[in-house]
């Protein structure tokens, strides 16, 4: 039976070079960040100076593998995988995610510990080095803020930074507080809020990230819309064996059978109800199997194979 395709690509807003270039720079102001405040927080006794240190290493890493996932996810399709390497950036996701999820549950551990034996902490110290943790943090957000627009990839990376800069935030407060009133219970509450905010954050964005890479159909647009839009198309009388999945994070896919009425015209009706995916959903990547009623899949699932 015929098949055909559409295809559709979606550019970035910045530059692929240019976002390269970003990438990196954040990435080496996270590697000098995490030095300072590792020395800063052993010489300190601040366990949330550590963790916000160990979370900003978290940060430069995340960058590294988002990096090398962009250029990869460039690649043209070729023979090992014939639908183009655009997933990488959705396996770098999953990583950094997962990371970000282990990291928080080691402080959340760690917070605990010091709960039950505080330790003496240099509050000038902290509050000094969190503030420039701060200012670091808030450059590499503007680094690559617009990039995770576009990107579940650059997204999770940024998330990172995020949580870091509401880490550095919450770090300088249990600094001052210590400062004031000496109440070293301070730090390890600090750290367990840091663990908490990172363990909510990576959980409620991990689930679109497996849903993509388990080729689960989009929320947007959902399956029943799309399938009586296809119905309701002038001599279409069946529609079965529907998969509709996201390619990449921004491409949509979709592969049917088509019933046709005994006088359609199979290229046409093709052609019209790509038209209508296009349209109406944005769908642009389409594979669509015209059969005749007499040859037709018999007892064929509506969803599936």
């Amino acid at each position: 039976m015929p098949h055909d395709h559409g295809h559709h690509h979606h550019h970035h807003h910045v530059a692929p070079a240019e976002g390269d270039r970003r990438v990196w720079a954040a990435i080496a102001v996270n590697i000098g960040l995490t030095f300072v405040q590792i020395v800063a927080g052993v010489l300190s006794g601040s366990l949330s100076l550590i963790a916000d240190a160990v979370h900003n290493l978290s940060d430069a890493l995340s960058l590294v593998i988002a990096f090398f996932a962009r250029r990869i996810a460039r690649r043209p399709a070729d023979t090992a995988m014939t639908f183009g390497y655009g997933r990488a950036e959705v396996v770098a996701a999953l990583v950094n995610y997962t990371t970000l999820i282990v990291i928080a549950l080691y402080l959340a551990a760690e917070g605990a510990q010091r709960l039950f034996d505080p330790q003496d902490v240099e509050g000038w110290t902290v509050v000094i080095v969190a503030a420039v943790a701060l200012v670091v943090d808030t450059v590499t957000a503007l680094l690559i803020f617009s990039l995770s627009k576009d990107s579940v990839n650059i997204r999770a990376a940024f998330l990172h930074n995020v949580a870091d800069a509401l880490g550095s935030v919450a770090v300088i407060v249990a600094g001052v507080v210590i400062l004031i009133y000496d109440w070293r219970l301070i730090d390890p509450l600090v750290t367990l809020g840091i663990a908490a905010y990172i363990l909510w954050h990576a959980a409620s964005e991990i689930g679109p990230v497996v849903r993509i890479l388990m080729l689960g159909s989009p929320d947007s647009p959902h399956v029943d819309d799309v399938l009586s839009h296809m119905r309701g198309v002038d001599e279409v009388e069946d529609v079965h064996h529907l998969h509709l999945w996201r390619m990449q994070e921004h491409e949509i896919a979709l592969e049917a059978h088509i019933v046709a009425g005994e006088d359609a015209e199979p290229d046409s009706l093709r052609t019209r109800i790509q038209a209508a995916l296009d349209q109406h959903f944005g769908i642009h990547h389409t594979t669509l199997q015209i059969e005749t009623r007499g040859s037709a899949c018999d007892g064929a699932p509506v969803i599936g194979h």
